[in-house]
């Protein structure tokens, strides 16, 4: 897309279209005109911050009853001039109203150029445009808290802290490069920049490593249902959805592909994925789904493994090699028509089976309850930063592999300013998340050491 030319006032809905009400919204210097040109409320005259009853008019002809809300610069969500137009949620009305805004000099919008006009006047930084669009689309809480901290600018909080830290590193090797012919002053010495340096590369690394809980969270946690044949596991994915989104049959064999469907346990999402049966068999289709099954199980953070009699030694063996690094829960299922197993499972497994019946419903909230925990989710408290964007973490895995280069330098005695440079490449790395530069100039250095290190003050 092309530079956004601010000059230019722009309007669109601002809301879907199909409800009782739509909103446009009209940013730019001609704002205030452009609306009063079409409403019987001038804008101009009106103080900021303020809702207005007006009438939306084609000359003499009325076109709706709507409500004006006036937002002045810089207050406002592009920190233009802005007026939101509430009016019927007709899609007739709404396009005659745009229509006639562009009669008045506006244009529409490009996507997500109200967004862009908020970063590039300073409203929010890159990260937090960037929130918006996962605060729209989030569909669960765990989700919506995860955008709404980034939004709120939490993340930008994280980055500025870490930037702080690293204006004190790089001051301390200035300090180091400028004194170090200077006997009788002493400042850190590298025991001290390689602790600081340590300091700022685990919380890197900390910030990177929420990125596998985030995208859990973003795209749902995959949940494989896997077993023998006729074992019940269609039948559970069906009482979970609360839907017959499966086909069951006494038939063994039925199911021959995965298959998909999200709901959501205390706030969250969980994929599961009904798999084909596990058994020997010479149907080349079979083969494929049993196939697809064990890939199911590589993709899966959790795996249900349904039993309804007594495993072999083989079948365990199998389970858990394939799970090694899995959440795997045994599920006893069809509790209502089999005796509760006897099996020692506490020396097989690291825990006994839940008893379930997908048919009855018994056991299936103990089941939700347990999947959840086996999740393993951070609680998410005010403030909580954790890393969904795929473009943020690979920022953080550039800027963590700079800071590996600096501690690895300050270990070397390599001199200052060649680590100088990898510094800079960190920082590079972390404003890229934001849109800022990072760059640490030389006045931020002078200032930074003046006002801490102060040489003779």
């Amino acid at each position: 897309m092309s530079i956004i030319n601010s000059v230019d006032t722009i309007c669109a809905p601002a809301t879907a279209t199909g409800g009782a009400l739509s909103v446009i919204r009209v940013s730019g210097p001609q704002a205030f005109a452009a609306v009063s040109a079409v409403c019987t409320v001038c804008c101009d005259s009106v103080a900021a911050n303020t809702v207005h009853y007006t009438h939306i008019k084609d000359g003499p002809e009325l076109v709706d009853e709507a409500m004006v809300s006036i937002f002045r610069a810089p207050h406002s969500y592009t920190g233009e001039d802005s007026v939101e137009i509430s009016c019927h949620g007709s899609r007739y009305i709404m396009n005659r109203v745009l229509e006639l805004l562009i009669g008045k000099g506006c244009r529409m919008a490009r996507p997500g150029e109200f967004s862009m006009r908020a970063f590039l006047n300073g409203k929010m930084d890159l990260s937090q445009a960037e929130a918006v669009a996962d605060l729209i689309s989030a569909d669960n809480r765990a989700t919506h808290q995860m955008a709404l901290s980034q939004l709120r600018g939490h993340f930008s909080s994280e980055l500025s802290g870490l930037r702080s830290q690293l204006l004190e590193l790089t001051s301390l090797l200035e300090l180091e490069l400028d004194f170090s012919d200077h006997e009788d002053l002493e400042f850190a010495d590298r025991s001290q920049l390689l602790q600081l340096a340590t300091t700022i590369d685990d919380h890197v690394s900390r910030l990177a490593a929420s990125f596998k809980t985030g995208q859990a969270l973003k795209q749902g946690i995959p949940v494989a249902i896997v077993g023998k044949t006729n074992v019940g596991k269609s039948t559970l994915l069906n009482r979970l959805l609360k839907d017959d989104r499966a086909i069951v049959s006494d038939i063994h064999g039925t199911t021959r592909d995965t298959i998909e469907d999200t709901i959501d346990i205390q706030g969250v999402s969980f994929r599961f994925i009904d798999t084909a049966g596990l058994r020997q068999t010479s149907d080349q289709i079979e083969q494929i789904g049993i196939e697809r099954t064990y890939q199911a199980i590589d993709r899966a953070r959790i795996v249900l493994w349904l039993i309804d009699a007594e495993p072999t030694t083989a079948d365990i063996a199998d389970i858990t090699a394939r799970t090694a690094d899995k959440a795997l829960m045994p599920i006893w299922t069809k509790a209502d028509t089999l005796p509760t197993p006897q099996v020692p499972y506490a020396a097989i497994l690291s825990q006994p089976p839940l008893l379930i019946s997908a048919m009855t419903g018994q056991g299936i909230e103990a089941l939700e309850t347990a999947i959840f925990a086996a999740a393993d989710i951070p609680e998410q408290t005010e403030g909580d930063v954790i890393v969904s964007n795929i473009r943020h973490y690979e920022a953080l895995c550039h800027a963590h592999e700079g800071l590996l280069l600096v501690i690895d330098g300050l270990t070397r005695q390599i001199p200052g300013d060649l680590i100088a440079e990898d510094l800079r490449d960190v920082l590079s790395a972390l404003g890229d998340i934001t849109g800022d530069s990072q760059i640490i100039t030389s006045q931020d250095t002078l200032n930074h050491i003046f006002a801490h290190h102060c040489v003779g003050k």
